[in-house]
């Protein structure tokens, strides 16, 4: 199984970045797909998930309304779409998948994808 993210970069505050993670190996119809993040010295954190119809989804408190996640089952991808981003929005993401469901602790999920920089400058 592979996840590959992709669309991380450096850019300025208010801007937006949309993030990609192609998944391989695996039946990606059957898994609900996840975000993180984390900061330098800080424990990854939950960003946002969508169940594997693609139909709900659930977010951070912190990124409610800025960002949106979302899936594409015939392409195997998932999509964060980050507006309005903040200094401390900085963090690499990571893309996780999670059989038959969605979830927010990082160990419920079993598959990670490597990680993409998103770096915020004020």
């Amino acid at each position: 199984v592979q996840l590959q993210a992709s669309g991380g970069g450096l850019v300025q505050a208010g801007d937006s970045l949309r993030l990609s993670c192609t998944a391989s190996g695996l039946t990606f119809r059957d898994y609900g797909m996840g975000w993180f993040r984390q900061a330098p010295g800080k424990e990854r954190e939950f960003v946002a998930a969508v169940k594997y119809s693609g139909r709900i989804t659930n977010y951070a408190d912190s990124v409610k309304g800025r960002f949106t996640i979302s899936r594409d089952n015939a392409q195997s991808t998932v999509y964060l779409q980050m507006n309005s981003l903040r200094p401390e929005d900085t963090a690499v993401y990571y893309c996780a998948a999670r059989l038959y469901g969605d979830a927010r602790p990082p160990y419920r999920y079993d598959y990670w994808g490597q990680g993409t920089l998103v770096t915020v400058s004020s």
